[in-house]
């Protein structure tokens, strides 16, 4: 096999690897190449070697680096001997395959969450939210917010998964936070139904939301600069009950009153000096909050107070923790720079990855759930995009909306979900994560 090099390339003997199926490996015999090779070329190599009469796009790594420029300025840059045979790791780009048709909302998709293989959640300016199936079909529509809705959560109850049915969260700019209960149930749809519980306590929009990793508890963020705990497993859903005045239906029937359960919070969070943009809570101790104070907080449940403040000099609007260990920070805010930090660094709170290829303002970042290395995030530059942290740039961009693009989650282990003020949920499908 042979590749034209520059002018007076070296060789470099290679040896390829994967952890493809077998059907995508090639020989483990080395061979040589010009020193010069790029990815693509690469690419070309191993499509040769499997002569499957089918071209698949690989990205390879060398030495823990995904390779993005000729070879060469790696094995330089990493001291790298051309006389020794160099592995490379292959496997299938990262980047969509398919982009399915969007699904349109009456207003801004605000927000999204893939977190259940079977469904997409998503919140809208419009104050509803809505259940997607599998097949894409409408299949719940939430009602009863007064005012756009921020922030949605599935919360995963094991108690749930028996009945056949599943509790999700919104919160909105009417100030409070509603638990509903979806069953799943066959058609027809959608469905329009009633919240179980109306969390009401913040004095201020509700900005985010986030679900306790037992299902039991919910924790929340908002522009009063309070994190607020509560409740979710409520059995029987009983409670003191309040009278709220329902909407008027299609069919212009009159409007009647329906009995729906109000509950305060259990806990106060108090240390943010401006609006808590993004809470997380990956493990059953600590719970992360960004806020436009400029601060990233993690928090003791136990104790109610912020024990890392880390203080950085941008308005932050998300953050998500992944990555190594689930340990990593990724947060993005009033600039076009995603950046990553690793606060089991003693001492050292300066980030340790800065991704810079956005043009505006980072709306949302999300960890991929079983991959160290990659995650999404999204941006008012209209842009989705797919990050490995082996890479300084990013591995694929998605120009599916024609507006800023405001949340975006993973689904299904191998899609990509987006909504922004073009009014579509976007699904970006047959993503390989390897």
């Amino acid at each position: 096999m042979e590749i034209d090099g520059g002018e007076a390339a070296r060789q470099v003997r290679v040896r390829f690897i994967t952890k493809l199926p077998h059907t995508l490996r090639v020989s483990s015999a080395s061979i040589t190449l010009p020193s010069d090779v790029t990815r693509a070329q690469l690419s070309n190599v191993v499509n040769t070697l499997l002569n499957t009469g089918e071209h698949e796009v690989f990205d390879f790594i060398v030495d823990g680096e995904l390779v993005r420029v000729p070879l060469e300025k790696i094995l330089i840059a990493k001291g790298i001997s051309a006389e020794k045979v160099l592995d490379i790791e292959y496997f299938r780009a990262v980047a969509p395959r398919r982009q399915q048709e969007p699904e349109l909302h009456e207003d801004w998709v605000s927000a999204v969450d893939g977190s259940n293989p079977s469904v997409i959640l998503t919140g809208c300016y419009d104050s509803f939210g809505r259940l997607w199936n599998s097949s894409r079909l409408c299949t719940h529509i939430l009602e009863g917010h007064t005012d756009a809705i921020t922030s949605v959560c599935i919360i995963n109850s094991k108690a749930d998964e028996s009945n056949d049915s599943f509790h999700v969260t919104t919160a909105s700019k009417d100030r409070t936070l509603r638990l509903w209960k979806c069953d799943a149930t066959d058609g027809p749809y959608p469905r329009r139904i009633r919240a179980v519980k109306v969390l009401r306590e913040h004095t201020s929009a509700v900005q985010s939301v986030s679900a306790g990793p037992f299902g039991n508890m919910v924790c929340s963020g908002s522009w009063d600069c309070s994190i607020k705990l509560w409740q979710s497993d409520y059995p029987n859903m009983e409670g003191d009950s309040v009278l709220i005045k329902k909407r008027k239906m299609d069919n212009n029937a009159a409007a009647r009153e329906e009995a729906l359960s109000e509950e305060g919070a259990i806990s106060t969070f108090l240390g943010h000096t401006q609006c808590v943009s993004c809470i997380v809570w990956p493990e059953q101790e600590t719970i992360y909050s960004a806020s436009w104070d400029h601060s990233i907080r993690m928090w003791d449940v136990e104790i109610g107070k912020d024990t890392v403040n880390m203080v950085g000099g941008k308005a932050w609007n998300c953050l998500d923790v992944g990555g190594e260990s689930s340990a990593l920070i990724a947060a993005g805010g009033s600039d076009p720079v995603l950046r990553i930090w690793d606060p089991r660094r003693p001492g050292k709170l300066d980030p340790v990855y800065n991704f810079a290829s956005h043009r505006s303002w980072i709306t949302a970042c999300k960890w991929h759930p079983r991959s160290w290395f990659h995650l999404v995030s999204s941006s008012h530059d209209g842009k989705v995009m797919l990050w490995d942290l082996r890479a300084q740039f990013p591995l694929a961009v998605i120009d599916s909306h024609k507006d800023k693009v405001l949340c975006a989650d993973w689904w299904n282990g191998d899609s990509v979900i987006s909504g922004g003020a073009d009014g579509k949920l976007c699904i970006s499908s047959e993503i390989c994560i390897p």
